[in-house]
């Protein structure tokens, strides 16, 4: 999702009862977010619709971008969000060797998520653990990159955590919104690169 670049189509203003919808639909998906719902979406500020291609609502505030939403799908964090609240979405880690490939857009897979550099639910690292729970297949998730401080990614899971951890290959996450070019120079070391040589 958000590949490539693409002309927005109509923007409009959402209605106080379904940003009331939107508001519920929100704090459903993500209970831990409940404390900051009024800072992300005050009940008294009026939330704008973005239409982008392939069916994507983008929902904003002042212009900047919040949530998103592909048809009927899940309400998906935007990066802006995430990075701001890390601590409530459910986390998994890719390794070092799929940064690339996550950050030009590419479907993450999941030997990605199950070598020794990435991380699922029911391991050791209690970042990762999401209380002892597995993660099923079109629950939303946050991707943390191997050495890495903030998210990279953000979509839905293809199979379950279980599964993946059980077949080892595979698609995990297919159209995610990930990390923009100058973030991922960032992540990667290339604009330090860049500027010192």
């Amino acid at each position: 999702m958000f590949k490539k670049e693409f002309t927005p189509g109509s923007r409009s203003k959402v209605k106080s009862s379904a940003q009331r919808a939107i508001r519920a639909k929100v704090l459903e998906t993500y209970p831990l977010l409940e404390p900051h719902l009024d800072e992300i979406l005050p009940k008294k500020e009026q939330l704008d619709l973005l239409k982008i291609p392939d069916r994507v609502s983008l929902y904003c505030l002042g212009g900047e971008p919040l949530f998103y939403q592909h048809m009927d799908d899940p309400v998906i964090p935007h990066l802006k969000v995430v990075h701001k609240y890390p601590w409530a979405f459910p986390r998994i880690r890719i390794d070092r060797g799929a940064i690339r490939f996550v950050l030009s857009g590419a479907t993450l897979m999941v030997p990605g998520l199950t070598s020794p550099g990435g991380r699922l639910p029911g391991g050791e690292d209690e970042k990762y653990d999401n209380d002892g729970d597995e993660l099923e297949a079109g629950e939303v998730v946050v991707v943390e990159a191997e050495g890495k401080e903030t998210a990279c990614m953000v979509g839905v899971l293809k199979m379950g955590t279980a599964e993946m951890k059980e077949k080892k290959k595979g698609p995990g996450i297919e159209n995610g919104h990930y990390t923009g070019v100058e973030e991922a120079m960032r992540l990667t070391g290339a604009a330090e690169h860049l500027t010192n040589g």
